[in-house]
């Protein structure tokens, strides 16, 4: 028999501290090998990733229409119909007012940079011309020596391409089946825990709760977002207003991060074709607003489902863009708030069921078979 001298020389304080560091380096070697395999098949995962976020988006008219009398796979193709109807729309619509407005755009920037560029000569910084055009030369010669490198890159975007192309027909799929067949796909994925199904069950239920949630209000919030300041842009009457418009909604899917990208591009692009006023015009509008929707939006739609602190959010946005990039940090808070949400699920103990209630007396006195009362 081992005797536990050595271990009473340990502390328990100690103790207790190896043991939980040997737990989280084996749950930090899992959660790396999972990574690993995530990113080795990026190729599926972002495409399912999107597909799930798309399904929460698109449930709810399905469920209508499913609730309505028509057949799930009439209701999923209707859902389906509709979206991609939505997407074309939109991309129709950016194409031809880029097409339409794109050689203004270019002229007023032209324009602009000759403007800059005076400025700088007879303004109160009094700079060289001779100093401004060693500086286009500069630039002018860094772009012709990377001219093979934009050449290597064009010549693989068709790859691209086809891989781009791949991958949205298999978001497609999963998407249709997913608004289809989600209750039985549920039921079927459950069957391999066992015992544990129960707890499982009440995990994915408060995952999708969350993601369903976080994704719904994230896209009001969005599309708010989006249709103010497009209405602001094309009431300064800036060129592209519609493309930036749904660059700002887009880039709103990133929190905090996305709207500093999105509102520098669109500040420089009025700042280009129109003039400074109009510029600080727009940030101001675009701060305020910001702040409407930090305080007043975020908190009404979707902070009941995430209930993040905006520290937790940079982190989790810094560690989603490191390991994903773009794509990494846009599904980084739902995934954070999908594993806060049903972690404790997984933990806690299903409710214990109430004893049974004691059998009720008869009422009245007990009678013979010979039909007087007995005693």
């Amino acid at each position: 028999m081992i005797s536990d001298r050595p271990t009473k020389l340990v502390p328990p304080v100690l103790a207790k501290m190896a043991a939980w560091s040997v737990c989280l380096i084996v749950v930090g070697v899992v959660v790396y090998i999972f990574a690993l395999i995530v990113a080795r098949l990026s190729f599926v995962a972002l495409p399912v990733a999107v597909a799930l976020l798309l399904t929460a988006l698109l449930y709810p008219l399905s469920s209508r229409l499913s609730g309505a009398g028509l057949r799930p796979i009439y209701a999923a193709w209707i859902t389906l119909l509709v979206a991609l109807a939505i997407i074309v729309g939109a991309g129709w619509l950016i194409g031809a007012r880029a097409s339409d407005e794109f050689p203004t755009v270019v002229e007023q920037v032209q324009k602009s940079i000759n403007e800059l560029r005076d400025w700088l000569v007879t303004g109160p910084i009094h700079l060289e011309t001779k100093q401004l055009d060693d500086w286009v030369d500069t630039i002018t010669n860094q772009l012709q020596t990377s001219q093979t490198a934009i050449t290597n890159t064009v010549l693989t975007a068709g790859q691209v391409a086809i891989e781009v192309l791949a991958s949205i027909v298999l978001m497609l799929f999963v998407t249709f089946f997913m608004l289809k067949d989600g209750d039985r796909i549920w039921a079927w994925f459950l069957k391999g825990f066992g015992g544990m199904s129960g707890r499982v069950d009440r995990a994915g239920r408060a995952a999708w709760l969350t993601v369903s949630h976080y994704v719904q209000g994230t896209v009001a919030v969005a599309a708010v977002h989006g249709l103010v300041m497009g209405i602001v842009l094309a009431g300064l009457g800036v060129p592209l207003w519609a493309p930036l418009a749904i660059l700002i909604f887009l880039a709103s899917f990133i929190p905090i991060v996305g709207i500093f990208f999105a509102g520098t591009v669109a500040t420089l692009v009025v700042l280009g074709t129109t003039s400074p006023i109009k510029a600080l015009i727009f940030l101001a509008v675009l701060i305020v607003e910001q702040q409407l929707e930090n305080h007043v939006l975020q908190p009404l739609i979707v902070g009941r489902a995430l209930n993040f602190h905006p520290l937790a959010i940079i982190i989790v946005l810094a560690v989603g863009g490191i390991m994903g990039g773009i794509a990494g940090a846009a599904v980084a808070v739902p995934v954070a708030a999908v594993i806060y949400r049903a972690l404790p699920e997984l933990r806690h103990e299903p409710p214990a069921l109430p004893p049974p209630a004691p059998p009720t007396p008869p009422e009245g006195p007990v009678k013979s078979e010979s039909g007087q009362p007995k005693g």
